[in-house]
């Protein structure tokens, strides 16, 4: 039976290796201190789905209190196609919501034609943006 439920320090290896197995870490950024920082702003909006003793997904989310976001969203390989993202996706929804939230919005690497997919069957809309950003404390 899979629950989803906010994070727990100790799962902070396995939801490291999920994301590894998943494909979503990159070089510049280190895993451990993207956990580290979401523990010290909205903590109860970076979600686990457990299976038992089993970590089979996590989203992170976040609202500024203009938009959500949502990072993370990751499935355990094996598990895909069992509606664990969706389930993840749509608590993270309710949670911000709960807020006050009026728009959640998520950015999808575009050769990532999976979680595409997914983000448009929970209706989600692409829409042309400039995504740009700035490192302001460097992780490597």
């Amino acid at each position: 039976m899979i629950t989803v439920r906010p994070f727990e320090v100790g799962e902070t290896d396995a939801v490291v290796a999920l994301w590894h197995a998943a494909g979503l870490t990159r070089p510049w950024n280190d895993p451990h201190r993207d956990i580290e920082r979401k523990l010290a702003v909205q903590p109860e909006l970076f979600l686990v789905a457990v299976d038992d003793d089993d970590l089979v997904g996590t989203v992170m989310a976040g609202y500024d209190g203009h938009r959500g976001w949502l990072y993370y969203l990751a499935t355990a390989p094996e598990r895909r196609g069992e509606g664990i993202a969706r389930r993840l996706v749509v608590e993270a929804e309710e949670r911000l919501l709960a807020m006050g939230c009026p728009k959640a919005q998520l950015m999808v690497r575009p050769d990532n034609a999976g979680a595409r997919g997914l983000y448009n069957a929970l209706g989600y809309e692409p829409f042309e943006t400039w995504a740009t950003g700035k490192r302001l404390i460097p992780d490597a």
